[in-house]
């Protein structure tokens, strides 16, 4: 990173927050085993990409597997909730998570034909816009750039373990209001709810949500986005009514029924997609747009999701 860059980041985020996260990417730069929530990165370990893709090709699945990861679907889910305010029924937030925008363009050209079709009030963006972990992130942001062209409105994001804080400028210079541990105040008819969002909480773990919600009174219906779901215990007992989040790929390679391998995740296989609930909190967890480590999806459609509140009488 050069001076330049460097002084935006600092500008944008502080100059021990941004240093701090540019060393912790350095650290641990395509750690394979280590650091961050799981202690294995199947992500960095280069030699089982080309494993997992032979095998493909040697069961005769590999471009069934291309096809399919091209076939995002619009997913809808309805959110019911008491506290939300009464101008915000109806509200509907757009999410879209994991494009991996460098790895499959069958997928992106898809997600840019379909968000000019549906409508929705806010788009939230909920981390992983980078195919690899580490490396340049040029094509990540020239990739960002056409879905960004076609999405309407405000547009919120967070970081996800793939991206590095890098990005930030590029991305807000896009229109993205990428949250670091910050919230906003989203009003409406005189009414308001609060979206806060936190830094990856995965792999960095430089997730920090008592500093996210410092501005949300107790009593407001608030958002969460988080790349990774895996940070639910916290942000039930930190009053969120809703966690927005990804990470999980849906397990991606899923057995028929849409059973995961794996998830890349520490949490209950019931958080692992779709949507779900712990305590009093709603969460849903997006399967994703794009794919990791290898472009194919069996069992396991990629989606953008409309969530759809209500306020529940």
């Amino acid at each position: 990173m050069n001076d330049a860059d460097l002084a935006v980041l600092e500008k944008r985020l502080g100059r021990r927050y941004a240093r701090q996260r540019l060393g912790i990417e350095k650290d641990h730069e395509a750690q394979i085993f280590g650091q961050g929530i799981n202690f294995f990165h199947i992500e960095n370990l280069t030699p089982s990409h080309a494993l997992i893709r032979a095998v493909l090709m040697a069961a005769g699945l590999y471009w069934r597997g291309i096809r399919n990861a091209g076939k995002v679907e619009v997913r809808h889910n309805r959110i019911a909730s008491p506290h939300l305010p009464q101008a915000f029924d109806g509200f509907t937030i757009l999410q879209i998570s994991d494009l991996h925008v460098d790895m499959s363009e069958a997928a992106m050209q898809r997600v840019i034909a379909l968000v000019g079709n549906v409508s929705y009030d806010l788009c939230v963006l909920t981390g992983d816009y980078r195919g690899k972990t580490y490396g340049p992130y040029e094509a990540t942001l020239a990739g960002m750039a056409k879905i960004c062209a076609a999405l309407k409105g405000t547009i919120y994001g967070v970081l996800g373990n793939h991206d590095t804080i890098c990005l930030v400028p590029g991305l807000e210079d896009m229109g993205i209001r990428v949250l670091l541990n910050e919230s906003q105040t989203i009003e409406r008819g005189g009414e308001r709810i609060h979206l806060a969002g936190i830094d990856d909480a995965h792999f960095y773990r430089v997730d920090n949500i008592e500093k996210a919600a410092a501005d949300i009174p107790h009593e407001a219906f608030s958002v969460l986005i988080s790349h990774t779901p895996e940070i639910y215990r916290q942000a039930a007992h930190a009053d969120f009514n809703l966690l927005l989040s990804g990470h999980t790929h849906g397990g991606q390679i899923c057995l028929p029924g849409g059973i995961p391998i794996t998830l890349d995740s520490v949490l209950p296989r019931s958080m692992g997609s779709g949507p779900w609930r712990h305590h009093d909190m709603i969460g849903y967890t997006s399967v994703g747009t794009g794919s990791s480590v290898v472009p194919v999806r069996f069992n396991c459609p990629p989606e953008i999701t409309l969530h759809h509140l209500h306020r529940l009488r």
